[in-house]
């Protein structure tokens, strides 16, 4: 494999500098939401992580950051997005359990769906289609805007790649909760809803959920995490979980 990214990039890191990322220069850009993904999945050293729409690898190479031993295979619609990744692997010396491939989730072919891992990782596209105009970027408007895998089809990818008793953390809207749940409900038990505050006060806005495969285990509502602070840097608990990358119970 070349090297070189594929696109313009910039090198940015997360983690208080413990994974660095090459990103494209224009279009989507990693926000917080990968990280939090990567602090809520309960992997433990030695297990299978499966990312699925893992665009340049965050996720999965923060959690690859924080659990020594994890295998990650993530997974992006667009060729050039995973190339980024396997790049940012090689780049932060993760290489060796962490790869990328290109591929539809659509493709019942792909080898994620033969070997089912321990845990599976969810960051799809927030809205349905034409619920707002996408953007002239390809890179930003397939990370927004659902494209023939709508959300039932990102949870049913996702209970094809996990083996039973194994979790499946998604993070999406507080909007998108309700069909969510009831994807997820018919598939997993022991469901935590873990929502995300903008501030305190005010209502969530994300929500990550987790559940274990063909469990019957009742729901949780955990304690909700605070995002901002009143004045808009980040609280002490999400400094934490960005710098640090603690397990977010």
């Amino acid at each position: 494999m070349n090297d070189a990214p594929p696109v313009p990039t910039t090198l940015d890191s997360v983690l208080g500098g413990r994974v660095t990322l090459h990103q494209p220069a224009v279009g989507y850009r990693v926000a917080i939401d990968p990280i939090l993904l990567a602090a809520a999945c309960p992997a433990e050293p030695g297990e299978r992580v499966v990312d699925l729409g893992c665009g340049v690898g965050t996720a999965a190479l923060c959690l690859a950051r924080r659990v020594d031993g994890v295998h990650c295979t993530g997974i992006d619609l667009l060729p050039e997005l995973a190339e980024l990744a396997n790049c940012n692997a090689k780049e932060n010396g993760l290489a060796g359990r962490v790869s990328f491939i290109a591929g539809d989730i659509l493709d019942r072919s792909l080898p994620i769906y033969g070997t089912r891992a321990d845990h599976v990782i969810v960051n799809p596209p927030y809205l349905k289609r034409g619920a707002a105009t996408p953007s002239e970027n390809p890179i930003k408007a397939l990370a927004n805007i659902e494209g023939d895998a709508d959300l039932a089809a990102w949870v049913a990818a996702a209970a094809k790649a996990t083996r039973p008793g194994g979790t499946i953390t998604f993070i999406h809207r507080a909007d998108r909760l309700p069909e969510l749940l009831a994807l997820l409900g018919s598939r997993c038990g022991g469901i935590a809803i873990l929502p995300l505050h903008p501030k305190a006060g005010a209502a969530a806005h994300r929500a990550i959920v987790t559940g274990r495969l063909d469990q019957r285990l009742p729901a949780i509502l955990l304690p909700g995490l605070i995002v901002h602070e009143a004045d808009g840097s980040f609280s002490p608990t999400l400094q934490c979980i960005l710098r640090d990358a603690p397990r977010c119970r």
